[in-house]
């Protein structure tokens, strides 16, 4: 095998990209219905459940709305930094020995792929489950998300369970000989 195929290839590398697949389709086929099925941005504030609303909200930023970008060269700078994060993680599932670890690995690349389908589609990422908590002194909400955010933070959870666990502890990418 060639140097450059064993980077971006192993043994648990479909296992990763089928689970990254299948984590992007579930979070754009549920903003393609709230979208255009549903039509979330008619109806305002959906009441699901005591503490989960559905609520739309156009993202230009990253995580909790930071670094927010109005303009298109912000959103390419933004898409860039993505593109090269899912191709780093991408290596490291190439080397992954673990199936928990490519399991992590492809829904972080899973929900990346899919919140930048949203920025390059409509200039933001569509979030739309909002939580938040009644309480005697008012309502707190947090932040507004969605599908592709829920598989980032499980990968990343699924890491750092892995990393607590002691054997056989995700490890990034090095060279292999």
């Amino acid at each position: 095998m060639q140097a450059s195929s064993r980077l971006l290839w192993g043994p648990l590398t479909a296992s990763g990209l089928a689970v990254a697949a299948i984590a992007g389709l579930l979070d754009q086929a549920a903003k393609l219905w709230l979208l255009f099925v549903f039509k979330l941005a008619d109806r305002g504030v959906v009441a699901v459940a005591p503490f989960v609303d559905l609520a739309l909200a156009w993202n230009t930023g990253i995580s909790y709305g930071w670094f927010q970008q109005e303009g298109p060269y912000g959103q390419w700078v933004l898409l860039a930094f993505k593109a090269v994060a899912v191709a780093l993680l991408w290596i490291w599932l190439a080397r992954a020995d673990s199936r928990l670890t490519a399991l992590a690995l492809g829904l972080i690349i899973g929900g990346a792929i899919g919140n930048a389908i949203d920025r390059l589609t409509y200039g933001a990422v569509a979030d739309f489950v909002l939580l938040h908590l009644e309480t005697a002194s008012g309502r707190f909400n947090w932040y507004v998300f969605n599908l592709a955010d829920v598989a980032i933070v499980a990968g990343v959870a699924v890491l750092l369970y892995e990393s607590l666990r002691g054997d056989g502890a995700p490890k990034p990418p090095r060279s292999r000989r």
